[in-house]
């Protein structure tokens, strides 16, 4: 007998002796030859044993799920169900093998079915059959469900002519019924039409690629009294809203753009979300292909509708520049300041850091950490330099202003510009000035030294002694 309380499944068995089937579009009939997708075999499973579970996480909202499962095949054809697979399977991309009898044991057909365990659709699958329902105040109803909605349950009797009751669904306690009506699994399975030449146990590798997988690297970052060193640790993010929980799996991450054939996106409704930070964890790096993979030495539990941290580097002290830029074209009003370093074994790191947002705390003359600013880096190879953009100067102001335009001829003209730059702080200041030229530029008058960097950017530096103001004043001469 089964028991709905509240309208809400109180048993969880489904008998394994049961055959699932689904019609119209959600059934996925596929081949195995058409399943198999090229990158699969960019990860042998050869290293996994029985029962062991590895997945592989990339940023672009997918993983790849390796199994390694015991199963027993009979011989001739029959079906196999293959269970507890993520409910955002991609079903077109599994990949099966028997490690037992690789050559004798195939998939003629595939199935993925995914009409789960629900009241409202044990009440649809039990519509013209006898129901028994238990109200609040202790009456039950037996009949045969005619109907339901939102608001009432319409039972009627055996003979055609007998009465009709209708029940209101705020009065229902429990409702009851025979079994579970056919058709209904409590977890996503892959159906598998197997065809064996032998019967008996195989080992089975099986790989799909999953959405609702994501990762992300954070930082955090102490910068000393005197802004020199920063102290740096790297954590990565995993979130998981694929369907399925991985226990004790071999965690690996790709860093690395990789390309996909856009399909349009499907709805789904996600639960919230529980974080959960990890015990401090190394993880191995090495490149992969022409990205960068990370794999966590220990196996790791990840729960569905989770966001597990793991750590991906201790704590290291690295060395610094704090940097003044003034882009008055871009940001008029703003002195911005940024952290920079190159990333390199002489500063202090010298590994591959994947894209990820970068929190600054600062000590104070107490040894208390303040937060400063944050900002997003995006993937960095070792040797490149890493810029951190913390906020604006709150005591150095700029000011910038084109004085003069004179047109020489229809194609050339001349433009003079004045900035001025103010430092209300105790020390003295370096600034870059960061000026925009668009055409064909040449400067024919400069109060400061200047550097070309591109075609349309040039840099000027000045030294700002504590309490005073610097005026720079160039004057271009622009062919278009």
């Amino acid at each position: 007998m089964l028991r709905l309380t509240t309208l809400r499944l109180t048993t969880k068995h489904v008998t394994s002796n049961h055959r699932f089937s689904v019609g119209g579009e959600a059934m996925r009939l596929i081949t195995c030859a058409t399943a198999l997708a090229t990158f699969c075999f960019l990860f042998c499973l050869s290293s996994l044993v029985m029962g062991e579970v590895a997945v592989t996480v990339y940023n672009e909202n997918i993983a790849l799920v390796k199994e390694l499962r015991k199963m027993n095949f009979p011989r001739g054809e029959s079906q196999v169900e293959f269970r507890e697979v993520a409910a955002r399977i991609d079903p077109t991309s599994v990949h099966f093998v028997s490690r037992t009898n690789p050559k004798s044991v195939i998939i003629l057909e595939q199935n993925y079915e995914y009409d789960l365990v629900s009241a409202a659709k044990i009440l649809k699958k039990y519509v013209d059959n006898r129901v028994t329902i238990f109200t609040k105040d202790e009456k039950v109803f037996e009949g045969t469900l005619l109907s339901f909605d939102d608001q009432n349950l319409v039972l009627g009797s055996e003979g055609k002519q007998g009465p009709v009751t209708v029940v209101s669904r705020e009065n229902v306690r429990d409702m009851s019924f025979p079994a579970l009506p056919g058709g209904l699994i409590t977890k996503p399975t892959l159906v598998w039409k197997i065809l064996s030449e032998s019967a008996g146990e195989n080992e089975a590798e099986v790989s799909y690629l999953t959405e609702g997988m994501n990762w992300h690297a954070e930082y955090v970052a102490v910068s000393d009294l005197k802004d020199e060193n920063l102290r740096l640790a790297g954590w990565v993010s995993v979130e998981n809203t694929s369907g399925a929980s991985y226990k004790d799996a071999k965690l690996k991450l790709v860093a690395g753009a990789i390309h996909r054939v856009r399909e349009v996106p499907k709805m789904r409704a996600t639960d919230g979300m529980e974080i959960m930070a990890a015990a401090p964890s190394m993880v191995a790096e090495r490149p992969f292909f022409e990205y960068h993979l990370y794999s966590v030495e220990r196996p790791t539990t990840v729960k569905d509708n989770e966001i597990k941290q793991i750590s991906l580097f201790p704590e290291t002290k690295i060395g610094v520049k704090k940097v003044f830029t003034y882009d008055g074209a871009r940001y008029p009003d703003a002195v911005r300041i940024t952290l920079e370093f190159v990333n390199t074994e002489t500063a202090g790191l010298g590994i591959p850091l994947p894209k990820g947002k970068v929190r600054v705390y600062k000590e104070d003359i107490d040894r208390a950490l303040e937060f400063v600013g944050e900002d997003a880096i995006d993937h960095t190879p070792k040797g490149e330099k890493v810029r951190i953009y913390v906020g604006n100067a709150f005591d150095i102001v700029g000011e910038r202003a084109t004085e003069n335009v004179r047109q020489i001829t229809r194609t050339l003209r001349e433009e003079t510009t004045r900035i001025k730059l103010r430092n209300h702080k105790e020390e003295a200041v370096e600034i870059t000035i960061v000026e925009h030229i668009w055409g064909q530029w040449t400067i024919i008058a400069n109060s400061l030294p200047f550097v070309k960097k591109d075609a349309n950017t040039v840099e000027f530096t000045a030294k700002i002694p504590a309490g005073q103001e610097v005026v720079l004043t160039y004057t271009s001469r622009i062919g278009y």
